[in-house]
C-alpha cells in the first residue's frame, strides 16, 4: 500500500490523493455521440467531487450531443488487505496525527461543499478494499445502472461513513440503484467480474494513467483530475466538433 494524499492536486494517486465489459475503452466511433470512460476509486474523494463536475457538464451537453458515460476500475491500494484497515490506524501511520489528516483533508472538503455535496469523512470507520465494489459497478452496467450505483457508493462512502468492503453494503447500494439484491449477493459470492474488472485496471495503467479521475475518450487518454464544468464542457464541445466534421468528410 501506498496511497498518500496530497490535497494541492485535484486527482488521487497511489502515491498521492486529492490532486470494459467486452472491450475495455473501446468503441466503435460516432458522429452523434461521445462514449466518455472515466477511471475512478470509489474511495477517492476527488472522484466523487469530479463526478459532480462531470454530471454538471454533461447537463450542459445534453442539448448539443450525447455524452454516454461509463465507469472504469481503478483501485489506489492494490495491496489493502481484503478486510481494510482501520482509518485511524492507517492515517496516523501515514501523516503522524489525526490533527494532520483532519487538515490535510479540509482542502477538499471544501471543495465538496461548494459542489453542494456532504463530506462526512469523520464518520469513516475503514479504508477498505475497493475491488468487490468496482465488480458491482461491472455488474451495474448490464443493466444500465452504472451512474446510480456509483452514486450510491460515493454517498455510502463519504456521506454515511459505510464500509465499501462489507458485502451486506455493497448489496444495500445496488439495491437502492435498482439492481436486484439477490444478483448483487449472487456476484459476491463467486468469481464473476474478477478477470473483468482486473483487466479494466491493467488497460487504465496501460495507457499511462496513475492518477484518478482519469477521462479517456474511445481509448485515448485525455486528463485526469476532478476540472471544473465548464473546463470539461470545453473539451467534450471540441472534441465533438471534430468527430462530426471528420464523419462529413
Amino acid at each position: 500500500m501506498n496511497l498518500v494524499p496530497d490535497f494541492d492536486h485535484a486527482a488521487c494517486a497511489p502515491d498521492r490523493c486529492p490532486a470494459p465489459v467486452s472491450q475495455t475503452f473501446a468503441t466503435m466511433p460516432s458522429a452523434t455521440r461521445l462514449v466518455l470512460d472515466i477511471v475512478s476509486d470509489i474511495i477517492c474523494p476527488w472522484c466523487y467531487v469530479g463526478k459532480r463536475r462531470l454530471d454538471r457538464a454533461t447537463a450542459v451537453l445534453a442539448s448539443e450531443f450525447e455524452v454516454d458515460v461509463r465507469w472504469r476500475a481503478f483501485q489506489l491500494n492494490p495491496g489493502m488487505p481484503r478486510g481494510g484497515m482501520d482509518r485511524t490506524d492507517y492515517t496516523v501511520r501515514k501523516f503522524g496525527s489525526v490533527a494532520r489528516t483532519e487538515q490535510l483533508y479540509a482542502n477538499v472538503a471544501a471543495h465538496a461543499v461548494a459542489e453542494g455535496l456532504s463530506f462526512n469523512v469523520e464518520r469513516l470507520p475503514r479504508v477498505p478494499n475497493t475491488f468487490d465494489a468496482h465488480r458491482l459497478i461491472w455488474l451495474a452496467e448490464a443493466f444500465a445502472r452504472q451512474d446510480a450505483v456509483v452514486d450510491g457508493l460515493f454517498a455510502a462512502y463519504f456521506v454515511a461513513g459505510r464500509d465499501l468492503g462489507d458485502p451486506a453494503v455493497l448489496v444495500d447500494v445496488g439495491q437502492a440503484a435498482g439492481l436486484p439484491a439477490s444478483e448483487v449477493a449472487s456476484l459476491l459470492a463467486s468469481e464473476r467480474g474478477r478477470a473483468e474488472v482486473a483487466t479494466q485496471e491493467a488497460t487504465a495503467r496501460s495507457l499511462g494513467i496513475d492518477g484518478v479521475p482519469a477521462f479517456v475518450l474511445e481509448g485515448r487518454y485525455l486528463f485526469s483530475g476532478a476540472q471544473e464544468p465548464d473546463t470539461i464542457v470545453q473539451m467534450l464541445r471540441t472534441l465533438h466538433a471534430k468527430r462530426s466534421a471528420s464523419a462529413a468528410d
